[in-house]
């Protein structure tokens, strides 16, 4: 990005200690603008703030850690977007603590279009992978740009759904953004920083600390017309983004799941509580007020693919149904032998039409 005094101001308030959302807006009010604020001087700035926070603004940040940020923002496609940034998402401001300022990379369009967020289990089921795949993919073609968090299972899915569809994908992260976590996410952060985006109010160098995700949570729903989960314990971090979400006045979605997995807890809690209970991408694009192009851009999630099963295979689908099940279960339901169903098991495995899941219980996938 091209660097002036504006963005060097914004990027010193963002990393001076102690300097919170509320008192910044206060010190801008006052002074007019970043630059402003940064000039004043000690005895201005004590009629606003606690003495110390003024001097250490009077300070200002580590130099070194001013220049690694400015040297960062200094690449391609790196962006800090603040309050007075044309490009500072209009969703954010209605949220009653709005960062100040975030680092951004990749597609900055993105950050003012539809969106909608998409979040679930870190240990989802085969299942629950291929609709958050699904349902981002049909929805991010119907003009919904996908938003998530980056971690492992519902949200990584979510994040690839997106980007495979016509209006990508934007990841809000809880470090640095000089960091990926997971780790194991890094291919993936390169094509949203690539194809879509990466967004962090964390100054560079932060590690993945415990505080810093139900910090960004709030960001994942207030960036989005809504928020939908797909799997989620009754622990989940995921019903913190919901919560947050309809304190903020979005919309919540959850798709149900079987009764017997601890997968689908938090999902049916949520329901429940008042939570929208969606099977189709269309159901979520009509209760947005999206239905037209409802009907002629998503429809429900892709289940096309392998030929119906015969034989023992047919007779264990059949019994398997959409519940969660082990050979022991597979065994009484269809009178089978525990070699046959093991076999049976392994053909409908090979063919994509079950998975095995921990604890020798299989799910149904088509």
């Amino acid at each position: 990005m091209d660097l002036d005094a504006r963005v060097e101001a914004w990027a010193s308030l963002q990393l001076i200690p102690g300097l919170s959302t509320r008192a910044l807006f206060t010190l801008l009010k006052a002074f007019g603008g970043p630059v402003e604020l940064r000039a004043a001087s000690r005895e201005s700035l004590t009629r606003f703030v606690p003495v110390d926070l003024a001097e250490a603004i009077r300070r200002g940040p580590d130099p070194a850690q001013l220049e690694r940020t400015m040297k960062w923002l200094g690449a391609p496609d790196r962006w800090l977007i603040a309050w007075d940034d044309t490009h500072y998402p209009a969703a954010l401001l209605t949220l009653p603590d709005p960062p100040a300022a975030f680092c951004y990379v990749g597609r900055r369009e993105l950050l003012n279009r539809p969106t909608l967020a998409i979040v679930g289990s870190r240990n989802a089921t085969p299942q629950g992978i291929e609709h958050a795949e699904a349902f981002a993919a049909a929805l991010s073609d119907a003009g919904l740009t996908i938003i998530s968090g980056l971690a492992l299972g519902i949200d990584a899915a979510a994040h690839r759904g997106g980007l495979a569809g016509a209006s990508s994908s934007i990841a809000v992260v809880g470090t640095g953004l000089d960091r990926v976590y997971p780790p194991a996410n890094r291919d993936l952060a390169k094509r949203l920083a690539e194809e879509g985006g990466l967004l962090s109010e964390f100054a560079l160098g932060t590690p993945p600390l415990p505080a810093n995700f139900p910090q960004r949570n709030r960001i994942i729903s207030g960036l989005a017309r809504g928020v939908l989960v797909i799997e989620a314990t009754l622990n989940s971090g995921s019903l913190i983004t919901a919560r947050l979400a309809a304190d903020q006045g979005r919309e919540v979605f959850a798709i149900p799941g079987s009764i017997d997995s601890p997968f689908s807890k938090g999902s049916h809690r949520l329901i429940r509580d008042g939570a929208k209970l969606v099977e189709t991408a269309v159901d979520v694009l009509e209760e947005l007020g999206l239905g037209a192009q409802a009907r002629t851009e998503a429809g429900a999630p892709d289940r096309r693919g392998s030929p119906a099963a015969a034989g023992a295979a047919g007779r264990v689908l059949a019994a398997l149904g959409y519940e969660l099940a082990g050979i022991d279960v597979l065994t009484a339901r269809t009178g089978l032998p525990t070699e046959a169903i093991a076999a049976a098991l392994v053909e409908l495995e090979l063919s994509g039409q079950v998975a095995p899941l921990p604890g020798g219980n299989y799910q149904r996938l088509r």
